[in-house]
């Protein structure tokens, strides 16, 4: 079976290596990767890359428009790669599997697998080494549930407790299209979409100030770009607080201490993972 994963990028200099690396060791046989205008070496480092690993890079300059790209990449990893099954993931996402590799749960007769997804917590510690978030322990499992009006405006919230949605494997025979964000697919074969809980998406969203600045700056161009631009009420949030200067005031809100971390242990809503990411990257 040939695993291929997907990957939209754009300035992603600090993360893009961990990710390539670590999801070969856990099956991925090729990667299939679009910039989107990287101006912060990302390219540089994937055409190292390529060296060792089977990388199609393609450079798209044109209005970010996720779900028709994810959907393009999975048709192009098939006719490249031969793939019988596509992760459509982000720079910022590390696929982990239970037992062996993500190939162990994994089936060509697949069409589309849905797989929970975890938002990481750094601690005040976490956001001071040099490391930073792969060292993160801290998984939300209980995620408090507010409203999409909250997250827009609430100013007393902790976004990174929010529930997130799940991400999908596809298989690209079959595949009409990936949805925006990749949490989604449409597929001929929907009656073999099922669920699996023995992979998990470790989302590390926040990993320090000037990624999430830049980051935010690139949403407020592209919803200045179009009043139809579609995007989460959290990216909106944060284009608001920008605007307002009040955008690295949020961030600190980000890491907590450690008695704010022991708080949410007791209460259920985090638990400590068994093992950090910077721990499985060491073991490469």
């Amino acid at each position: 079976m040939r695993l291929v994963m997907t990957l939209l990028v754009k300035n992603e200099v600090d993360i893009i290596e961990k990710n390539i690396r670590f999801h070969h060791s856990q099956g991925v046989d090729a990667f299939c990767i679009m910039d989107n205008g990287s101006t912060d070496g990302t390219q540089d480092i994937i055409a190292k890359l390529q060296k060792e690993f089977e990388i199609f890079l393609e450079i798209n300059l044109e209005k970010y428009n996720q779900g028709p790209w994810m959907t393009y990449l999975a048709k192009k990893s098939r006719q490249l790669f031969n793939a019988d099954l596509i992760i459509s993931n982000d720079a910022d996402e590390f696929w982990v599997a239970s037992t062996g590799n993500l190939k162990n749960h994994l089936s060509p007769s697949d069409s589309i697998v849905t797989v929970p997804r975890y938002n990481f917590l750094q601690s005040i510690d976490d956001m001071s080494s040099k490391v930073c978030f792969s060292k993160s322990l801290y998984k939300v499992v209980s995620p408090i549930l507010y409203s999409k009006e909250q997250q827009e405006s609430k100013a007393e919230l902790a976004l990174l407790l929010a529930k997130i949605s799940p991400k999908v494997i596809v298989n690209p025979n079959g595949l009409l299209k990936i949805k925006g964000g990749n949490h989604r697919a449409k597929h001929l074969k929907f009656w073999g979409h099922r669920e699996c809980n023995d992979i998990e998406v470790h989302h590390y969203p926040i990993r320090n100030y000037s990624q999430f600045e830049n980051n935010i700056i690139n949403r407020k161009k592209l919803l200045d770009s179009s009043s139809n631009v579609r995007m989460g009420f959290h990216y909106k949030r944060w284009v608001r607080l920008y605007e307002s200067g009040l955008l690295e005031d949020e961030f600190k809100k980000m890491s907590f201490d450690q008695a704010s971390m022991s708080f949410l242990i007791d209460l259920g809503v985090v638990e400590l993972a068994s093992e950090s990411l910077y721990s499985k990257l060491q073991r490469i």
